[in-house]
């Protein structure tokens, strides 16, 4: 502990030193510095626990009331602990030449700040084992990632969605407050050592303390439908801070989750149901909004609110499956949706870092303007193009393995279940399958839009490849997701002593190694992958082949403006698979005559959650309490009324109950 401790105080002292530097260049060298030291600490003390299982402890005093400076590094915060490591490494390394042009007109002192505020809170989440303690270390993470997210702060755009994020965090943490009141004033103290007897509640006090975790802890990590602040939050963000709060930020919610289900009583089959229902619909809400947007950040931010989906899926059918008595079932979804949180961190970091990759070179989010990346920038693009097959659960890479197991689970449960109760996990298996088809329609056409072709745009034709640091952060998390997908068995191993503490059934490694694809003979496919594709370009290279120019339906002077848009690849399934109140608004287009006009076409796709659910929601309960204005007088005469009435009203309050507590 005298170690993690050391590093936490490396991450949060030079950030203070950042940020008294004012030169750019300086304080970006202080923050990488910082990343090469304490994050290999971190993770060398989170990879011991998991291999070992053994817990490390320390206990502080600490001047709060009620607080004490706990923290506790068991297996589950371990799991956490390294993501969080890692990550923020890599985001470390790419941020130095991302930041460089923003350098040049602003110091970078107050963003390395945050950003290693940001990171020593998320570690102290994980690692707190005092609910005094976690609720500062919760809002510390949110304010510092508030200001990271409003970097930009010049942009309306990004104001707005730094506001949206700040207001959904602190509804969430209100819920947290409650959640940790109730906690306490059932076991007599707020350590989490002495929540033992929240396990004896009964099932209504411990289903209430569920909800408030559930929705609590979901505004943070995108639990549909209160995910709304993340679609706007991430593409405002510099995109290396986007890849960490999509990583690892968002997954402290679900650690908050799995922690407070730790505590309490065994679960009933409705809070799996309720769990896995609301991923389930996240997922496909996630993926079909994702399959629409023309800016790259935001289609990867829906396509988070999807992972999420998988991931709670996976969770909620596990405790689903325990409540049934299917302990087998639900190692197979547990192990999923477990895994399914590293692997996310993983390809998401490579897709947001390559979506800033491509920021950086064309200066644009908007895939239309892009084209014909892939020959400017190829190595970030055969990067992009690596993280887009791993998110897209393809083989040989991570993706494929954790939700194979979902869908083992999800199978393995409609077959050997009875009646209709076999009917819900082939509804749910059937209705994963078709996200996954949606997530091929958006990262294919994320691919083809934004790297193949011609460009679209000038500031295309003039974009160049990503600077070296950039591109290493890139590849050493392509590399994770392949390692995994290659050897998922090392991966299945250091996850078992988490997940026996999250299912509390023991975990047969064995078995689950035996499931998993690919495993030993991956190697050899990606092996006789490249031997192939060698094959095919030293042949070319023998034969050369004619080259002519596309087919261009007819038009003899084919341009760039003829390919597929972002919109018009997506059209049919946005169309033809998806409910109407998902599908995109389209304005205009309309011809009449036999020569018309020209005419203007457009569509936009919004957030039906936000926009036509909660957006209208508050603007009511704004307008109503409008009306309540005429309170404040802004006359201290009226104001020591208000306190002399409050104060009565206590008084009364207070010796009423007095009295009928002693009656």
């Amino acid at each position: 502990m005298d170690l993690f401790l050391s590093a936490l105080m490396i991450w949060f002292g030079s950030g203070l030193t950042a940020l008294l530097i004012r030169k750019s260049t300086l304080a970006s060298l202080v923050g990488t510095l910082t990343a090469l030291l304490a994050a290999p600490l971190t993770g060398y003390i989170a990879l011991q626990v998991l291999l070992s299982g053994r817990s490390l402890s320390l206990s502080l005093p600490w001047a709060v009331p009620g607080g004490e400076f706990a923290l506790l590094i068991d297996p589950l915060a371990a799991y956490f602990v390294l993501p969080i490591s890692l990550l923020s490494l890599f985001c470390a390394i790419y941020a130095g030449p991302y930041m460089r042009h923003a350098g040049q007109t602003r110091s970078l002192g107050p963003h390395w700040f945050f950003f290693n505020i940001m990171v020593t809170a998320m570690l102290l989440v994980v690692t707190a084992a005092n609910a005094v303690l976690f609720l500062a270390a919760w809002e510390i993470m949110t304010i510092s990632s508030f200001f990271l997210v409003a970097w930009d702060h010049h942009l309306e755009e990004v104001r707005k969605a730094a506001w949206l994020y700040l207001l959904a965090a602190h509804l969430g943490m209100l819920l947290l407050v409650a959640l940790f009141l109730l906690a306490g004033s059932s076991c007599g103290s707020l350590n989490f050592s002495d929540f033992g007897p929240l396990a004896e509640l009964p099932l209504s006090a411990a289903s209430l303390l569920y909800l408030l975790a559930l929705f609590g802890f979901g505004v943070k990590a995108g639990l549909f439908p209160i995910h709304i602040w993340l679609p706007d939050a991430h593409p405002a963000a510099p995109s290396h801070v986007s890849a960490l709060m999509s990583g690892v930020l968002i997954k402290t919610g679900i650690y908050g989750i799995l922690r407070i289900l730790s505590f309490l009583p065994p679960a009933p089959a409705w809070w799996g149901w309720l769990m896995a229902l609301l991923g389930a619909a996240g997922a496909l809400y996630g993926i079909s909004l994702a399959a629409q947007q023309r800016d790259i950040k935001r289609c990867l931010a829906y396509s988070t609110v999807e992972n999420i989906g998988i991931i709670f899926l996976g969770l909620g059918f596990g405790m689903l499956m325990m409540a049934g008595g299917h302990p087998l079932v639900a190692l197979f979804a547990f192990a999923g949706g477990m895994l399914h949180l590293w692997n996310h961190a993983l390809f998401k970091g490579v897709m947001f870092l390559g979506a800033g990759a491509l920021l950086h070179a064309t200066g644009t989010r908007d895939m239309n303007r892009m084209g014909g990346l892939l020959k400017r920038m190829p190595l970030a693009g055969l990067l992009w193009i690596g993280g887009s097959l791993a998110i897209g659960a393809l083989p040989p890479l991570n993706g494929l393995v954790s939700e194979w197991l979902i869908y083992l689970g999800l199978a393995r449960a409609g077959t050997s279940l009875d009646g209709f109760a076999a009917l819900a996990p082939l509804l749910l298996f059937g209705l994963l399958g078709l996200v996954g088809a949606l997530a091929l329609v958006t990262f294919s056409r994320l691919i083809g839009i934004c790297l193949l072709g011609e460009p679209r745009d000038p500031v295309a034709a003039e974009a160049h490849e990503a600077a070296p640091l950039m591109l290493l952060s890139m590849t050493a998390l392509l590399g994770g997701c392949l390692t995994i997908g290659l050897f998922p068995q090392g991966a299945l191993r250091l996850l078992s002593k988490a997940l026996a503490q999250v299912a509390h059934i023991p975990v047969n490694n064995a078995l689950l190694q035996s499931v998993v694809p690919l495993g030993k003979g991956g190697l050899l496919l990606l092996t006789g992958l490249i031997l192939f594709t060698g094959l095919l370009l030293w042949l070319r290279k023998l034969r050369p082949c004619a080259q002519a120019s596309t087919w261009g339906c007819g038009f003899r002077f084919p341009s760039p403006r003829m390919a597929y848009t972002a919109e018009g690849f997506a059209e049919f399934a946005a169309r033809h698979l998806l409910p109407k109140m998902l599908r995109p608004e389209v304005r205009g287009g309309q011809l009449n005559g036999f020569f018309p006009p020209p005419a203007d076409l457009s569509q936009t796709s919004t957030d039906p959650v936000l926009m036509r659910i909660l957006q209208p929601l508050f603007m009511t309960l704004a307008d109503r309490c409008q009306r309540l204005r005429w309170l404040q007088q802004g006359q201290l005469p009226i104001y020591l009324v208000y306190i002399f009435i409050a104060s009565a009203v206590l008084m009364a309050w207070s010796l009423w109950a007095g009295g009928h507590g002693g009656g």
